[in-house]
């Protein structure tokens, strides 16, 4: 893994997490590619840019104030890359809502690196 790729990958993550807690669903569609999907769970696919934007716009006005994504894991292929990690999930004053685990398959588009393909579920048991 490059120091360079992590980085940026790392920036972008940071920059998700801002916009999450700033209840920015535009800045965080404009984050994926253009033809970019979240694979969420009890879901369908969700692609493109503005049904991503729709999609966190709804998980935001849910009440959720913040993310938190911690990488366990990347692996550079070049001009794509896989991040393996943790999240969790904040509503209100640091109440933790959700956490789990995410995987995002990475694309480097002219010079940026964008998420393409976004997954992530619990870790809560199923009631």
């Amino acid at each position: 893994m490059s120091t360079e790729t992590r980085t940026a990958i790392e920036a972008v993550d940071n920059a998700f997490m801002t916009m999450f807690g700033n209840g920015d669903a535009a800045g965080m569609a404009g984050l994926y590619t253009p033809d970019g999907q979240l694979l969420p769970p009890n879901s369908d696919f969700v692609t493109g840019q503005e049904a991503i934007q729709v999609f966190w716009q709804v998980i935001l006005d849910m009440g959720l104030t913040g993310i938190r994504l911690e990488t366990a894991e990347l692996t550079d292929f070049g001009d794509t890359a896989l991040e393996i990690g943790r999240y969790t999930l904040f509503a209100g004053d640091d109440n933790i809502a959700d956490s789990g685990k995410y995987v995002v398959f990475w694309k480097n588009q002219d010079g940026e690196w964008k998420l393409h393909q976004d997954m992530w579920n619990t870790s809560a048991p199923a009631e």
